[in-house]
């Protein structure tokens, strides 16, 4: 079985891209093992894209995908229905062949007919795309796993409608979505070239949680701690079977593990990710870097 290419989610490095620049950046991400990234909430101006492209040369790393949007959030910024020449044009300069969708618009979510309405709007793209080589990808959060018509997800509906569309499981999400990621992906088989790796881990129970006594040091508890106990993780930190994931990602075809974490709770993003790392060599894939 061919094995896939580790890559980083450039979300888990965005504010070292600003501090650093992109050059700097991906020189580190380098450093730590890692020599593929999935470009999103960077700057991808012209300039930007240069620095990109002379880290790309000097320190072997590989663009696995690009990001974009139906909808842009602000004015100046390219979309994928206004300007899809643009993001073309971002994957000719960099060899890459994907571009993801990170979410959907919220209003999309509100009726059954709006997710079938971005859903045709994503085949569209995807049909554009493909002359180009270049596929459309969507990665799920946890909301997509909300029950709608018939028992299905907003995920499935979304799958049915385009059926053109890749899958990007992000298999924390799933998790949190209260699905099995490894069923999720074998699921998706044929369609997940491009699969996100993200722990989750239960916070640990302080003493300081407890305020009061008795039933209302309980209360306070709940109130405290239950909403927010879910935290995201290096790999290997949180509750996830990953070798099970990274097994059935491999065998419905992903060429992309992609490790990602929303937020590193104060430790040096580049020391979460060689956390990841060095735990994804210790599974057995080290091969794969």
């Amino acid at each position: 079985m061919t094995k896939a290419k580790i890559a980083v989610q450039a979300s888990t490095i965005k504010d070292r891209f600003k501090e650093l620049g992109a050059y700097e950046a991906l020189k580190r991400m380098a450093e730590t093992g890692y020599h593929c990234i999935e470009l999103s909430q960077v700057d991808m101006s012209p300039a930007s894209i240069a620095e990109i492209k002379r880290a790309m040369a000097d320190f072997d790393i590989e663009i696995c995908a690009i990001s974009g949007s139906t909808a842009s959030k602000k004015p100046e910024e390219p979309n994928l229905v206004d300007n899809l020449e643009v993001f073309i044009e971002q994957c000719k300069e960099l060899s890459c062949s994907y571009i993801r969708i990170g979410m959907m618009p919220f209003t999309e979510f509100v009726t059954v007919e709006k997710l079938e309405a971005f859903s045709a709007l994503c085949e569209e793209i995807c049909q554009k795309l493909a002359p180009h080589g270049i596929k459309l990808y969507y990665h799920n959060h946890h909301v997509e796993y909300q029950k709608r018509e018939n028992g299905k997800t907003a995920f499935d509906i979304v799958l049915e409608k385009a059926p053109s569309l890749g899958c990007e499981v992000d298999v924390h999400w799933a998790q949190r979505g209260g699905c099995n990621p490894v069923e999720v992906v074998k699921k998706c088989a044929g369609r997940i070239d491009l699969l996100h790796l993200k722990d989750y881990r239960i916070k640990p129970i302080t003493a300081e949680l407890f305020q009061g006594e008795g039933q209302e040091a309980m209360m306070n508890f709940f109130k405290t701690y239950m909403p927010e106990c879910v935290e995201f993780a290096e790999l290997g930190e949180g509750n996830l079977d990953f070798p099970a994931i990274i097994e059935a990602g491999l065998e419905s075809g992903s060429k992309y593990l992609i490790v990602e974490q929303d937020t590193t709770y104060g430790r040096d993003e580049f020391e979460s990710l060689a956390i990841s790392a060095a735990y994804l060599r210790e599974i057995g894939y080290g091969d794969c870097f």
